[in-house]
């Protein structure tokens, strides 16, 4: 039976990621996001959804880019 890469459970609709290359196996999305998703350069949250990219790094939102003197032409919403 499929174990999960992060919590160890042994699952049997466990699903996997392919990234980079790289084969995970997970049992839940929770534990596919604690490992892989990335991480806010500003304020250290996990971006589950669209995150924004400035400078080489991926912040949450517009906003935290901005408080790093990032992209101060990005937004949230499409115009």
């Amino acid at each position: 039976m499929p174990q999960c890469d992060v919590c160890s459970n042994e699952y049997d609709k466990a699903f996997e990621v392919i990234m980079g290359g790289n084969r995970h196996v997970f049992d839940s999305f929770e534990c596919a996001i604690h490992r892989l998703a990335p991480i806010c350069a500003h304020c250290g949250c996990k971006i589950v959804g669209h995150g924004v990219e400035a400078g080489g790094a991926c912040y949450c939102c517009a906003n935290c880019a901005r408080m790093v003197g990032e992209g101060e032409n990005l937004r949230d919403r499409a115009a």
